[in-house]
């Protein structure tokens, strides 16, 4: 019942889904030593995050010397494994070169050999059988070189889009091929791993979703009327396809001009959205509100009918769940595990990269009646709880993790 888990930067506020796995792992009885690479405590805001990032390790904050140390000396008494991870790291130090993001090239690659051989030292300290990484990036790299050189075996949950872009790089395959198992969040992402990992991997290939804690969702708010008033939320950044989004809502005001979107989150695009919404005269329909914490992200939903999710590449994003646990409909563009989540009775699905179709669908909204919004909403709710909640998803983990991945 005990039990390791590292993500590289942990805990983050885009990251709340792995802190709720973990806590409803501890419910079902699990005790979790949490390691990360790193901490991103200056950016923390959340007082959940701030404690958990009390509980965590954070390997670098050992400092280099005292890593390098603690690494030679773990090698130093497992020489046959350290020449084993040794290997693989310059195997995968030869993939991972051309500034693929995550990977790094050989250099990169024997600095996570010696976090890697602290990492089996420090699990060995504490007797952890096993160590479950999240995300298939370094952090996985450094679970698969701790087993390999004599720490814990090893499993890791794969997200997207990012494991996706850069699979070869990433040596992906390998990575799944070495665990005792590997966890995809959608049935999608399990397709992705069939593609780079041995056909003999494949019955150790399984589909965990990211959870919601449903008791944090009470019944649903009332419907905004007028508008129609839609909420996007996440970083600013390419992928999500906000930029497209403005196009879409500049296409869509002359026939809804109550037509509002408000739009949560930040990130390095943020001037280029100003300026689209300059261009298109957008001031009294767009509104840009920054980072907000999870109550005001709720009560963001709250005012709104519907989220709208124009993403270019996902996983499949927490908000969908969220927004739809909060009882609202959900425009969303048919990529990924998207439409896993998202049907024709809980919102409108478009075809990604493609601004007219996502104006159509909010034509589409405004024109549909407040009570079947409703119904759609509710609908949605169920379908969250149904297969987004959290302890359910737990308890799929717990079978993996005692049963080696061979359920």
């Amino acid at each position: 019942m005990k039990i390791a888990y590292l993500v590289n930067t942990y805990p983050r506020g885009s990251q709340t889904f792995i802190r709720r796995e973990i806590m409803a792992l501890e419910r079902l009885g699990w005790s979790i030593h949490r390691f990360a690479l790193r901490s991103d405590r200056a950016a923390l805001v959340d007082p959940a995050d701030i404690a958990e990032d009390a509980r965590t390790e954070h390997i670098l904050q050992i400092g280099a010397g005292r890593l390098l140390l603690s690494a030679l000396g773990w090698m130093a008494r497992h020489p046959t494994g350290a020449a084993r991870a040794f290997a693989m790291a310059l195997r995968c130090g030869a993939k991972g070169a051309g500034g693929v993001p995550g990977t790094g090239g050989r250099l990169r690659h024997m600095v996570y050999l010696a976090e890697a051989a602290h990492l089996a030292r420090r699990c060995h300290a504490l007797r952890l059988p096993h160590l479950h990484a999240h995300f298939g990036t370094n952090s996985a790299t450094v679970a698969m070189l701790c087993a390999l050189m004599g720490g814990p075996a090893y499993s890791f949950t794969v997200h997207g889009p990012e494991e996706f872009d850069a699979p070869v790089a990433l040596a992906l395959g390998a990575k799944a091929d070495q665990a005792l198992f590997t966890v995809a969040i959608s049935s999608f992402g399990r397709s992705q791993l069939y593609r780079w990992a041995s056909v003999d991997t494949w019955p150790r290939l399984h589909v965990v979703h990211c959870g919601i804690e449903p008791w944090r969702f009470p019944e649903p708010a009332a419907l905004p009327s007028g508008g129609p008033h839609l909420v996007a939320i996440g970083r600013l950044s390419e992928q999500k396809g906000f930029a497209l989004l403005v196009e879409a809502i500049a296409k869509a005001v002359p026939d809804l001009p109550g037509l509002h979107l408000t739009l949560v989150g930040d990130g390095p695009l943020r001037p280029q959205l100003e300026e689209a919404m300059a261009r298109h005269d957008l001031g009294r329909h767009v509104t840009l509100a920054g980072w907000l914490d999870e109550g005001r992200v709720r009560d963001s939903l709250a005012a709104a009918q519907a989220l709208i999710v124009p993403s270019f590449a996902e996983g499949l994003p927490v908000v969908i769940m969220e927004a739809m646990a909060a009882g609202r409909a959900v425009i969303a563009t048919t990529i990924a595990g998207v439409p896993e989540l998202v049907t024709a009775e809980t919102g409108w699905l478009v075809p990604a990269g493609d601004a007219e179709a996502l104006a159509q669908a909010i034509r589409q909204l405004a024109a549909t009646p407040p009570a079947r919004l409703v119904q759609m909403g509710q609908a949605a709710r169920q379908r969250a709880f149904e297969r987004h909640d959290i302890d359910r998803e737990a308890e799929k983990l717990t079978v993996l993790f005692a049963s080696k991945g061979n359920p």
